[in-house]
């Protein structure tokens, strides 16, 4: 991800901390944003495992390098339809902290669009209302070009307890070795 900071070519310095880089993407014809220090990759869609019992916004599972990675419908975790799947469609993996450990999730998105400087200055608080989505998602809403972007609060959108129900489908046989398809 280093290669992602932005230096400043005069100097030679990182930018000022007060830019943050965002990676946007587009969901249901929105555009959201992940601050880029969460994001592991991008791959392509496909290759999924599905899991039975799990919430209907959990997709299923995928093997990368054989790890096993939940990967989890954003439009259906916000209470939106499934997200259709077009050449575009793509899974962005994200590294999720909780207390000791992080979680690696993929998350389905529509199409990833760039990464986005945004300056702290330019985010505004979550609204309290008119959002399509949980506000405890929002993170913020960046000004972009006198559009906004909605910032998401990975932490809350992954949450510990959906976490923990992911782990808990892990440990009942759901690894590489008991059926997962290679990615």
């Amino acid at each position: 991800m280093s290669a992602l900071v932005k230096v400043d070519e005069r100097t030679g310095l990182a930018a000022p901390q007060d830019q943050q880089q965002y990676l946007t993407f587009m969901l249901g014809g929105e555009t959201f944003a992940i601050g880029i220090l969460a994001i592991k990759e991008i791959i392509e869609y496909g290759n999924l495992t599905e899991v039975p019992m799990m919430p209907d916004y959990i997709r299923g599972v995928i093997n990368l390098r054989g790890s096993v990675v939940p990967v989890v419908d954003l439009s259906t975790r916000f209470g939106r339809k499934s997200t259709e799947l077009t050449r575009r469609t793509c899974i962005v993996i994200i590294e999720v902290a909780s207390d000791q450990e992080t979680q690696v999730v993929g998350v389905v998105v529509d199409a990833v669009n760039e990464v986005l400087e945004i300056p702290q200055d330019q985010i505004e608080p979550p609204p309290a209302f008119g959002a399509k989505i949980r506000t405890d998602f929002i993170r913020g809403m960046g000004k972009v070009d006198s559009k906004f972007v909605i910032i998401l609060n990975v932490g809350n959108v992954l949450s510990i307890d959906d976490l923990a129900l992911l782990e808990q489908a892990n440990a009942q046989g759901m690894g590489p070795a008991n059926g997962v398809a290679a990615g």
